[in-house]
């Protein structure tokens, strides 16, 4: 890591130093300096040639990543326009699957130059989409160019497995539910050896003896446990003699069986429990022929409930409409194991990415640029047109943008000035990133670009064609980040001060006082009298 560029710890100090010299005034920042400082810890991450980062996690955990979403996600931010920033950053990859880090890039520059010309520069983006990928096209180049920032060295091999996970989800009529597509990620082989599965794969096991339903499945899903309601809650229970001991034992067995009853009076077979298994319970729902399945995360049971189409019960009761699927069984892969809930081969609503990896490093790499893909493949079937990318598009809009600007008078014509120098920062964080010399770099683009070669942008080694090379963005994804850019920049330049409520320090009892100090010091109860 550069030693300019603050590390994680102390990017809120710098956000809010907070008092100096133990004098009572506090120090913020400008929205200009929080900016600065938020977009110098993501610059080095930006594009296929990013830095690496330790982020070190509340947990403590190292970590170690690129990935513009997972640092912004873990800082903890105190100045408010840094928050802000990052909050628009995090929406912008929520919604488009792609441009986190452009949008903090292009947002800080734009902060430091002027007032954006948004209107003028989401007008003549369109112009420059060059291509459009038709219905029956393979969508593997700009899956690619979008899944190559998170893990350049299998962006190959994922990109192609998401298209063709992504083309047998679609449907006839060309629409795409991103949902259908699911990813289950296990230890062990190696990225390679992932593959695709038909219908719905998590990382679970069954729990009793029951381990297969291989037809007629109906699933009921409990974000509880697989037991009496809040077992563990403190009570207190009167027994007199041995008989009430009996009677109560046998009480709560019978509330059971009631229980795992109504699940298999509704015909469920198949209970999928994000909590904990009681063995009484469990050995109730072998005696009924129930397969009990535990998840380990919450998200996994949300989204077979979407898929299912069946809700999440709270308690162990069952759904009104269970789930319903073909068949479900548990399949090894090499050291891993998975539950798969399977449909008819032409019913089925769901497919899964499984993806294999050595490390957790390498899943967790992986598991963000399939996601990224699935999300750029949903952008497309809204929009296919695409972009030259390499930074490509943004030396050509800043042309654009300085042709018109040129020919303006104040203030229109500064305003589109700035912007188009706010966009040639990003080419140029490109071309630091790749190892380039950059004013050498920028001067080459700058000449391609006047002399109208407009698909000339930064490549690993020098100054490439885009098109040739295969690099595009996606207009949905790259118009709805300088939207967001753009946003923020007008949010922030309109606030003119930033006034904090904090809060009253917090009470803190003290566990052991010293009888001597506590007799000078009135009880609050009485003072409250």
């Amino acid at each position: 890591m550069d030693s300019c560029t603050p590390s994680a710890q102390e990017l809120p100090q710098r956000l809010w130093p907070g008092p100096k010299g133990g004098a009572a005034k506090e120090h913020l920042l400008g929205s200009l300096a929080a900016a600065h400082a938020l977009a110098r810890v993501i610059r080095t991450c930006y594009g296929p040639h990013g830095l690496q980062k330790f982020l070190v996690t509340t947990k403590g955990e190292t970590v170690v990543t690129g990935y513009a979403t997972a640092i912004l996600g873990v800082l903890e931010l105190e100045h408010p326009a840094a928050r802000l920033l990052r909050d628009m950053a995090l929406g912008q990859g929520e919604h488009s699957g792609d441009g986190v880090a452009f949008v903090v890039l292009l947002a800080e520059a734009l902060l430091a130059q002027a007032e954006p010309a948004a209107a003028e520069t989401l007008a003549l983006l369109p112009s420059l989409a060059i291509r459009s990928l038709g219905p029956l096209e393979d969508p593997f180049c700009a899956l690619h160019s979008v899944m190559n920032t998170h893990t350049p060295s299998h962006a190959d091999f994922l990109a192609k497995l998401v298209a063709h996970a992504c083309w047998a989800a679609k449907e006839l009529d060309g629409t795409f539910h991103p949902e259908r597509v699911g990813v289950c990620a296990l230890l062990g082989a190696q990225l390679e050896n992932s593959c695709l599965l038909p219908g719905l794969a998590v990382p679970a096991a069954p729990c009793g003896q029951v381990t297969a339903v291989l037809a007629g499945a109906r699933v009921a899903l409990f974000a509880c446990c697989f037991g009496l309601a809040s077992p563990k809650a403190p009570s207190t229970v009167r027994l007199a003699s041995s008989t009430d001991v009996l009677r109560f034992g046998k009480g709560q067995d019978r509330l059971i069986e009631n229980q795992v009853a109504q699940l298999a009076n509704m015909n469920v077979n198949v209970a999928v429990v994000w909590g904990e298994i009681e063995e009484k319970t469990l050995a109730q729902a072998n005696k009924l022929g129930i397969m009990v399945v535990q998840v380990k995360a919450l998200r996994e049971l949300v989204y077979l409930g979407e898929v299912l189409g069946t809700p999440l019960m709270p308690y162990l009761v069952p759904p009104l409409e269970p789930g319903r699927c073909h068949r479900v069984y548990q399949q090894e892969l090499g050291e891993g194991l998975a539950m798969v809930f399977e449909w008819e081969c032409r019913g089925t609503p769901a497919l899964t990415l499984v993806l294999r990896g050595a490390t957790k490093a390498v899943l967790r790499g992986a598991e963000q640029a399939v996601y990224h893909g699935i999300d750029a493949f949903f952008q497309l079937c809204q929009d296919p047109r695409l972009l030259p990318g390499a930074g490509a598009t943004e030396m050509a809009l800043a042309k654009m943008l300085s042709d018109k600007g040129t020919a303006l008078e104040a203030p229109e014509g500064p305003a589109l000035l700035a912007f188009a120098e706010a966009l040639r920062s990003l080419p140029e964080t490109l071309a630091a990133n790749a190892g380039l010399a950059v004013p050498e770099a920028m001067a080459q683009m700058t000449t391609a670009h006047q002399g109208g070669h407009f698909l000339a942008g930064v490549g690993a080694e020098g100054i490439i064609n885009a098109a040739q090379e295969e690099v595009w963005d996606i207009l949905g994804a790259k118009a709805q980040g300088l939207r967001a850019a753009a946003d923020v920049v007008l949010q922030l330049a309109t606030v003119d001060e930033i006034l904090v409520a904090k809060g009253a320090v917090p009470h803190t009892q003290d566990l052991s006082p010293d009888p001597r100090e506590a007799k000078g010091c009135p009880s609050p109860e009485r003072k409250a009298k």
